[in-house]
């Protein structure tokens, strides 16, 4: 695949997926490694024609004693494209994140309240990520050792949110032989190498054994993350239908009706909650543990107010259910 044909299956995998509208603002996450270069490349070439507005941003997570290095070529690499370019390091971000045990949880947490910060101060669109075909893999495979949901085994989006993935159907093959055919430098972190990693064992020893077990693998797994997407986009549809059916706005406020949810099969029961805490603004991490003893409350005659957050909690009265925004004492 030559450069012009690259830029080519990009851009259908962009129209098709509406990713990049005309005239946005968009923050493209930097490492300078080859997937990040090429990307910024790909976005550079459409300025012309789209006339969009670029902001490369870079976060020096400081886990490296020469990780600065990095920094100055990513700022070299901006000035040559004429891309504005900011950079900072994780210590001087005023967000101190609790560590879960995961390094790379850790890191991605920390890019993403970067890269949300430069967007609002810039009122920027969009934030571009160069995820790409075989971080979509490792993905799928990182979730379904930890166990995952169907929603989460769906993998990433090309687009969620404000975030897009342009690269996401783009073998990492070719990304690299587009940037060699264009001559772009690019950096290669030492640590995708180490097994210190669950990603990296996934990357160095999974899929290249699923890959020498059958040649169709990379196929047949696109075939199944279709599958999965289908089967995870109807159950979406059926829950908010079934929200609707089962909840009136009270005073304003969504409010369920626990005796109709006590009747709903626990797949539907699980989706109506985490639905219910995203149409009400409540910040939560989707636990079995957590989503469980909300349902298990909803369930049971006894209890009037269960806390699911430090100023968030449900209020249950007369066969209903509310949740309740706590004022600071």
């Amino acid at each position: 695949m030559n450069p012009t044909e690259f830029r080519q299956a990009v851009d259908a995998f962009c129209q098709t997926y509406n990713l990049i509208s005309d005239q946005a603002t968009i923050i493209v996450g930097l490492s300078g490694g080859p997937d990040s270069m090429a990307l910024l490349h790909y976005l550079s070439g459409l300025r012309e024609t789209k006339k969009i507005n670029l902001i490369a941003v870079h976060l020096d997570h400081e886990w490296r004693h020469n990780s600065q290095n990095d920094v100055e070529f990513c700022r070299q690499q901006t000035e040559a494209l004429d891309i504005e370019y900011i950079s900072a390091k994780a210590s001087e971000l005023n967000f101190k994140p609790k560590f879960s045990g995961s390094k790379e949880e850790l890191g991605r947490t920390l890019r993403r309240y970067f890269f949300e910060k430069v967007k609002k101060e810039k009122n920027a669109d969009l934030i571009a990520l160069a995820h790409q075909q075989q971080d979509q893999q490792e993905t799928f495979f990182l979730r379904l050792i930890r166990g995952a949901s169907l929603s989460g085994l769906t993998g990433m989006r090309p687009r969620h949110g404000n975030y897009i993935r342009p690269f996401l159907k783009t073998s990492r093959a070719d990304i690299v032989a587009y940037l060699e055919a264009l001559h772009v430098p690019y950096l290669i972190d030492p640590s995708n190498e180490s097994d210190t990693y669950l990603r990296n064992r996934i990357r160095n020893h999974v899929l290249p054994a699923l890959r020498s077990a059958d040649n169709r693998f990379e196929q047949n797994f696109e075939r199944t993350l279709k599958h999965l997407k289908e089967a995870d986009d109807f159950l979406d549809k059926l829950t908010e239908q079934t929200l609707t059916s089962i909840s009136s706005f009270v005073d304003g406020t969504l409010t369920l009706d626990t005796k109709k949810f006590a009747q709903l099969d626990p797949v539907l029961q699980k989706r109506i909650i985490i639905s219910w805490l995203i149409h009400e603004h409540v910040p939560f991490t989707p636990t079995d543990t957590f989503i469980h003893e909300i349902i298990k409350f909803l369930l049971i005659p006894t209890g009037k107010t269960h806390h699911v957050h430090q100023s968030w909690s449900i209020a249950k009265y007369k066969g209903l259910a509310q949740i309740k925004h706590i004022k600071p004492s």
